[in-house]
């Protein structure tokens, strides 16, 4: 493989601008690849994939090149020879890249490479929690597949298409997709691709949806006409498989602190012919108690710590902190005490998050049935979802019923 300037030049600039100003790293890959509309396919694929890989692996990098954040220029030249080295990649004979100690590199991995923490590439106090929490074993398991590159995943809209029909059109875009095991509307590429260009996104047949995570609507065991609330509703991935699941009949309204978040849904609904989706912004508690007692379902995809989803979003594990984590699961219990208010008698709710960790589910849970408001609920089932045992993001959710 052939290194070049100007993509490699791409991936210094965007590693610099994810750890030293914060920038999160899709949005830092979103620049990046407009740097040069005549990059092809492989360029892209190369700028995308090298960034990433230096974000999820950057503790190692780091430590094995010597040099700690925040990063200046030649800091960040030498965690890029570390990934060419560690990857038979050979280095050009550029200024800015210098004499590189190939066999200390790879001495150095060997030695790293025993140790969990600096092998998986994670902050002491994740490891440590996520040990604790989980055990030694199943954590070991389940960071290296965190470790991973997710599959693209897409959820059928079922309003517009059958999946069937969906995986015939996507193989004339030159798609080409498997069905998902147990997941009634789920297609997996084969190979990764730009699905947002296709005609069948734009026509609104499909949304891109980790499988575990089309699990939770259906959870939710909704049908149509009734009144369903998506508490925490963000950009609407849920909020739409709910409107499909219940066939544009009945109502979903779809609640949020941030309307920048419901305004994206709004489009979304547009694109995939959701009719029955009414939007709410969450800027008092009157939203809440108008709605009190009145629904059918009430779906709560709470804010949390989103370990489940590190092989989405690696540069989370930077940019979490332990702090967060405890306050997180405030949150979380307040918003388990109040909306749950809004589900009627005989009605369900979900608590979900895309948590690994027991704390903020399983014990969330157990916390709220304890509770006064939770007294009104009994326990149905509960479903814990784990990456090294599905293949999918990690997940929770449980079902209650109000007596």
């Amino acid at each position: 493989m052939r290194l070049h300037r100007n993509l490699t030049f791409a991936v210094i600039d965007s590693i610099r601008d994810i750890f030293n100003e914060g920038v999160y790293a899709d949005k830092a890959v979103e620049k990046a690849l407009k740097r040069d509309k005549r990059w092809g396919a492989r360029d892209r694929k190369f700028v995308a994939e090298t960034i990433y890989d230096i974000v999820r692996w950057n503790r190692l990098y780091a430590e094995i090149a010597e040099v700690k954040t925040p990063y200046d220029r030649d800091n960040i030249w030498r965690l890029f020879s570390v990934w060419c080295i560690l990857r038979g990649i050979k280095l050009p004979d550029w200024n800015q890249i210098g004499d590189v100690p190939e066999r200390r590199i790879k001495g150095r991995f060997a030695t790293l490479s025993k140790i969990r923490k600096y092998r998986e590439s994670i902050p002491d106090w994740m490891d440590e929690i996520c040990a604790s929490e989980l055990g030694e074993d199943i954590w070991t398991k389940e960071i290296e597949t965190l470790n991973k590159q997710a599959s693209v995943i897409l959820r059928t809209n079922t309003l517009n298409i059958s999946k069937e029909l969906l995986q015939k059109k996507l193989r004339t875009e030159n798609i080409i997709t498997q069905f998902v095991p147990n997941h009634q509307d789920a297609l997996v590429l084969e190979e990764r691709a730009n699905v947002f260009k296709t005609e069948a996104f734009h026509n609104g047949y499909f949304e891109v949806q980790d499988a575990s995570s089309q699990l939770v609507a259906a959870y939710l065991d909704v049908k149509p006409g009734m009144k369903v609330v998506d508490t925490c509703a963000g950009a609407g991935g849920k909020t739409l498989h709910l409107a499909a699941l219940m066939e544009n009949k009945g109502q979903v309204i779809a609640m949020d602190i941030y309307e920048s978040k419901l305004r994206k849904l709004k489009v979304r609904a547009k694109r995939n012919k959701a009719h029955n989706i009414e939007l709410r912004v969450i800027d008092s508690t009157k939203p809440i108690k108008k709605l009190h007692g009145k629904a059918d379902r009430v779906l709560i995809d709470a804010p949390c710590s989103g370990l489940g989803v590190i092989r989405r979003n690696p540069d989370s594990k930077w940019k979490l902190q332990p702090e967060f984590i405890e306050n997180i699961k405030s949150t979380q219990q307040e918003i388990l005490q109040s909306y749950s208010k809004m589900v009627k008698s005989g009605g369900k709710l979900v608590y979900a998050t895309c948590s690994i960790l027991p704390s903020e589910n399983q014990k969330q849970v157990a916390t709220f049935l304890n509770s006064e408001a939770g007294k009104e609920f009994s326990f149905v089932s509960d479903q814990k979802i784990l990456a090294h045992i599905s293949g999918f993001d990690g997940f929770y959710m449980a079902l209650l019923e109000r007596k």
